[in-house]
């Protein structure tokens, strides 16, 4: 038993890698089942079925897996945060919100191509990004989102709304950008874009809201 799950966990992190791979690469129209089975070196066909059902069942599982290493990664920097100070700042509060995928991205190349591969989902998204973001992540993203409430009273809870979805639009297609280059994540130019970011989500989160957005706030809250 021990050696058939050790060879099922080896053919569903090839698979797993070559979608990814092949996503990056082509984008998901474009890659087929055959086209995953092929690059992860598997001679049954049947390979992907098995294991995951279908494309979308293997897609679940990437982001399952990607999503629980940025779960650890938030944690332990929400740890750290907390013992230096019970009261952070604007600027903690937006590096949580980007280091721990720009962490692990610098450090993993099949990460760098995950971003590349799917970052672009919450940009994209039909439904608000905050939702989107809440319904895949965990415990972390809710304390996060408890410090930004704290730390954004000049915002009612419409307008944080408003700020967050264009935030996480804005983050999400910069780290795409980013997963683009040649050396992404990686050296000087990295470290300055991201230290860019947080300056921009800073300003964009932080700015206040104008007399003519609330204007048009409140007439759309009357109709």
């Amino acid at each position: 038993m021990d050696s058939r799950q050790a060879r099922s966990e080896v053919t569903q992190r090839a698979l797993k890698s070559a979608a990814v791979k092949l996503i990056a690469e082509r984008g998901i129209e474009n890659v087929s089942i055959r086209d995953i089975v092929s690059a992860a070196g598997q001679k049954n066909e049947s390979a992907l079925q098995y294991h995951f059902k279908n494309l979308k069942g293997l897609i679940r599982a990437i982001h399952a897996s990607r999503e629980a290493e940025l779960e650890a990664k938030r944690t332990e920097h929400l740890q750290h945060l907390g013992k230096q100070t019970s009261s952070p700042s604007l600027r903690d509060i937006c590096k949580l919100m980007v280091e721990p995928a720009f962490l692990l991205a610098r450090s993993d190349a099949d990460f760098r191509r995950y971003v590349k591969a799917f970052g672009h989902e919450i940009t994209l998204t039909d439904q608000s990004a905050v939702s989107f973001v809440n319904t895949k992540g965990g415990q972390s993203v809710q304390e996060t989102a408890v410090l930004l409430r704290a730390t954004l009273t000049h915002l009612d809870d419409a307008a944080l709304q408003r700020r967050m979805d264009g935030a996480l639009r804005f983050v999400s297609a910069s780290m795409v950008h980013q997963a683009r280059q040649k050396n992404a994540f990686r050296g000087a130019k990295a470290d300055l874009f991201f230290n860019s970011l947080i300056d921009a989500l800073v300003g964009l989160l932080g700015a206040a809201e104008s007399e003519e957005t609330r204007a048009i706030a409140r007439s759309m809250n009357n109709e």
